[in-house]
């Protein structure tokens, strides 16, 4: 099949609603497996789905012409920050370097459009699951960007720097913890991980304590990369974040390598002439930060043949533009709303919950779930592109997306019976809830800035909460920035009670890298036995029978409803314009065009 990238479980990816700028957000909420996305009328439900009716719109595109010698592509990377330039897979925690390493992916696995591991990438995947072993095979002849061959030392080297003890990055978790030896490495209290075990040069095994349904998604620990050891090993981990290979010169197994940089603004790429699928038939690709406001304008006027992601609150700008074909697809991803129960222990590596936290009330949650019009949002600022969430599972991901779930529809007189059982009244009768003691009581939610757009939807659903009597006050007093947001929101800020973010859920539907007790990404802190339970069953070896694995999600879903800990609020479609100089190109997860396969038809964008 072809695709884009492999990214795993991943990373924090902001929305280009209220508060995003980011690569990969959320997706919409088609429910037909098959269906192009934005190609069904999405009608009112229970469930809170939006009234009107979503473009039809293709997720493929063939233009005339014949297609030129080389060229150079021009990619706009829609963001209103600059991009923090962290070039290496282990490393890299924002969608905007996973966009940057889109061009040059390390990836060694490929997938299908059920984003399930197939064998027809750099490397193929053997599962023993009786003795909970995998092997990892490379099949070709590949080579590095410099010439040097991969080995199976580099597919090792990716599992060292994670686990190693100097890693502060985000990917050693609960899911890298099930290889066996990774604990006692990451302790320092041994020199490898004893799993892992090089059989020869072109294949690794490594041994688990589980192999689950969820090893064929990039999960149990497999990780989806290779590090060039060659060009890294002689520098110490603590210092590869800031390292020229990691942030000036990095070597690539993709289609293309860096030539030139602008520190936070601009990138060239050129073809790398030893990627194993053949030499790519662009010549080169200028990558450029735009700002999301001006890229709806860039694209009208040819500036640039495509961009990182589009405002979907921009959409009637670029339906009818002559020189763009608007291409849609569902996204992996989902925005939601999430309060801060807890802490993380960087010392112990796990969230700690604080049962006393000011959001750790079950009604109070759920309240301000039941309190937002998610539905008027989508319908008047997204075209029908945008529908409210109903779990914690995007659609992309037909098989364990349950279309049943209701969520949390808008019902403000819900809400307020909620906080009346949960002792928030309006005491002094000037239409504000004091809290259960009769203090006043407010609420500091932190969002990210964007268009003015951005700024409406979040001081509508401030209205929403004022309606039913909650004072909800923006952190800081304003959006933050992309990369201060998430800086605050890791550090668990105490002037935030509650934040609206976005996850980009990778190639993997499984939560345990987004909820677990070990899990960084656990924003919020969530965490009790029960949960843990429900999380473990998703990936235990009963849950290899589908149906299993489906009963699993569902009850973790259930619960998760419940707890309204993380409160889902968008699904998407993804909106990708393409400048008509572009020969073929196309969006389908199935079969999505890669980079080394893009040909144009002129010297520059049309106009």
């Amino acid at each position: 099949m072809k695709k884009k990238y492999w990214l795993l479980l991943s990373t924090v990816f902001a929305i280009m609603l209220v508060l995003a700028a980011c690569s990969e957000d959320e997706d919409n909420s088609s429910e037909t497996t098959g269906e192009k996305p934005g190609t069904e009328e999405t009608t009112k439900t229970e469930g809170g789905a939006a009234t009107t009716e979503a473009p039809t719109l293709s997720d493929e595109v063939t233009n005339d012409g014949d297609a030129i010698e080389g060229g150079t592509l021009k990619f706009a990377l829609a963001s209103d920050s600059p991009f923090s330039g962290v070039l290496l897979t282990e490393l890299y925690e924002n969608g905007y370097d996973a966009d940057l390493l889109d061009f040059m992916s390390n990836s060694i696995f490929d997938v299908d459009g059920d984003f399930l591991i197939t064998d027809e990438g750099i490397a193929k995947l053997d599962v023993d699951a009786d003795n909970n072993k995998v092997k990892i095979t490379i099949q070709h002849d590949v080579k590095w960007s410099d010439g040097t061959p991969l080995t199976a030392d580099d597919i090792i080297y990716s599992y060292e720097i994670i686990g190693h003890p100097d890693y502060t990055g985000i990917r050693y978790d609960g899911d890298f913890q099930n290889i066996i030896g990774a604990a006692e490495y990451k302790a320092g209290t041994a020199d490898t991980i004893s799993g892992i075990k090089k059989i020869d040069d072109k294949t690794v095994e490594i041994s688990m304590t589980k192999v689950s349904p969820a090893i064929y998604s990039g999960g149990d620990g497999l990780w989806g990369s290779a590090a060039p050891k060659h060009q890294l090993k002689d520098i110490p981990v603590k210092d590869l974040i800031s390292s020229d290979p990691v942030r000036k010169n990095p070597i690539t197994l993709g289609p293309f390598k860096l030539d030139k940089l602008v520190d936070g603004e601009s990138i060239q790429y050129v073809r790398n002439e030893h990627y194993w699928k053949g030499v790519p038939k662009l010549e080169k690709i200028v990558l450029q930060v735009v700002p999301n406001s001006s890229v709806g304008e860039a694209l009208r006027t040819g500036q640039y043949d495509l961009t990182s992601t589009y405002p979907t609150t921009q959409y009637d700008g670029v339906k009818d533009l002559k020189n763009l074909t608007v291409l849609a697809r569902p996204e992996k991803a989902y925005t939601y709303i999430g309060f801060k129960v807890g802490k993380w222990d960087a010392t112990k590596g796990v969230n700690v919950t604080n049962p006393d936290a000011k959001m750790n009330d079950q009604k109070l949650r759920q309240a301000i779930a039941y309190a937002i019009d998610v539905e008027q949002v989508g319908e008047r600022f997204y075209q029908g592109l945008r529908t409210r969430a109903t779990s914690l599972i995007p659609p992309a991901f037909s098989s364990f997306h349950d279309k049943t779930l209701a969520g949390y529809n808008y019902d403000p007189e819900k809400a307020k019976a909620l906080l009346d059982e949960a002792g928030y009244k309006d005491v002094d009768g000037d239409g504000i809830r004091e809290d259960k003691n009769g203090e006043k009581f407010s609420i500091n939610f932190a969002a990210m800035s964007g268009t003015d757009t951005d700024e409406a939807i979040i001081e509508y659903y401030r209205q929403n909460w004022k309606d039913v009597g909650l004072d909800v006050q923006l952190t800081t007093g304003r959006l933050i920035e992309f990369n201060s947001f998430y800086d605050k929101v890791k550090a668990d800020d105490p002037e935030i009670d509650m934040f609206q973010a976005a996850w980009g859920t990778g190639d993997n539907p499984s939560p345990l890298g987004l909820y677990g007790e070990a899990a960084a990404f656990n924003y919020s802190r969530y965490v009790t036995p029960e949960l843990q339970d429900l999380l473990a069953a998703i990936d235990s070896k009963e849950a290899i029978d589908p149906a299993n694995r489906v009963a699993a999600f569902r009850a973790w879903e259930e619960y998760m409803f419940e707890q309204a800990t993380t409160v889902p609020i968008y699904f998407r479609t993804e909106i990708i314009p393409v400048n008509k100089r572009i020969k073929n190109y196309s969006v389908n997860w199935a079969n999505t065009t890669e980079w080394h396969e893009v040909e144009v038809v002129a010297e520059d964008p049309i106009k």
